[in-house]
């Protein structure tokens, strides 16, 4: 399981193993997640934050994925173990709950999923919030030692105009009419905008998997392989949730996505269409 509905989740609250996580995050506001939680969050839920818990502190862009062995030790320290059945959410899409959901899943962990709608289909479901935070005993959390499914710059580069780069920011940000926190505004030539907002439906819950296959069909075709990438290796994780969901092969990651891009020198593009691949 990928996804988990408001309503499944409800019955199985009770669980013993369940670990709820919340992930709320906002782009140049720092501590804003953990206010939102504390205003009010699912019962039984803890906070992750991206910048500290779900990041290392320095490496390729704003959002390095830490180490494996540091990450696992870390979660095992917050309760999570390798039994627990892990759910995470936010406020945006999952664009950040599906960070979580990669990170475990790519680690190996078996049981971890995001809330379908996140926090606003709880709510409009009508179950309650809680001001408490639990404390989980510590527990051991058997991870693999390296991730796996990702691409760093080095490899991407030559391999511009063969794989297929899917870029999940907004439009705006993706043609470089705007950019609020990277150095240069633009996209990485040859990539494709796929907002993670077109994986979602009027009720911000996932379309249906055919409906999904058909929106990456209609854009990676028959490629062997894709690459998915946002701002800093965040967002781009919804993208990699929604081919899982449509019964697609998972992409690679790039996870320092733009924010490594672009304070590498490297050229940029701009408007809409993806752009030739830099010379080598």
């Amino acid at each position: 399981m990928s996804l988990i509905s408001p309503e499944a989740l409800h019955e199985r609250l009770a669980e013993p193993r369940l670990r709820i996580a919340d992930v709320r995050w906002y782009l140049g506001k720092p501590g804003a997640g953990r206010a939102a939680f504390e205003a009010g969050h699912l019962p039984g839920a803890i906070f992750l934050d991206l910048d500290s818990d779900l990041s290392a502190p320095t490496g390729p862009g704003r959002h390095p994925l830490p180490d494996p062995g540091s990450f696992a030790r870390h979660l095992g320290g917050l309760g999570i173990g390798t039994d627990a059945f892990v759910v995470a959410y936010d406020d945006a899409g999952g664009g950040v709950a599906a960070r979580l959901w990669w990170m475990l899943d790519d680690l190996g962990h078996q049981d971890v999923a995001v809330l379908d709608g996140g926090i606003g289909a709880w709510t409009a479901a009508g179950y309650p919030l809680s001001t408490e935070e639990p404390a989980w005993p510590p527990a051991r959390l058997d991870l693999a030692p390296r991730w796996s499914k990702v691409i760093d710059r080095e490899a991407l580069v030559p391999r511009l105009g063969s794989v297929v780069l899917l870029d999940a920011r907004a439009p705006a940000r993706y043609r470089g009419h705007v950019e609020p926190i990277d150095p240069v505004a633009g996209h990485i030539p040859t990539a494709l905008n796929v907002p993670l907002d077109g994986n979602l439906g009027p009720d911000g819950r996932f379309l249906s998997p055919d409906a999904l296959r058909a929106r990456f069909r209609g854009l990676v075709g028959a490629a062997a392989d894709v690459v998915t990438s946002c701002g800093s290796g965040t967002n781009a994780c919804q993208n990699a949730l929604a081919m899982r969901l449509a019964g697609l092969p998972d992409p690679l990651l790039y996870p320092g996505s733009y924010s490594d891009w672009s304070r590498s020198g490297m050229p940029v593009a701009t408007g809409p269409e993806p752009g030739e691949p830099p010379l080598n």
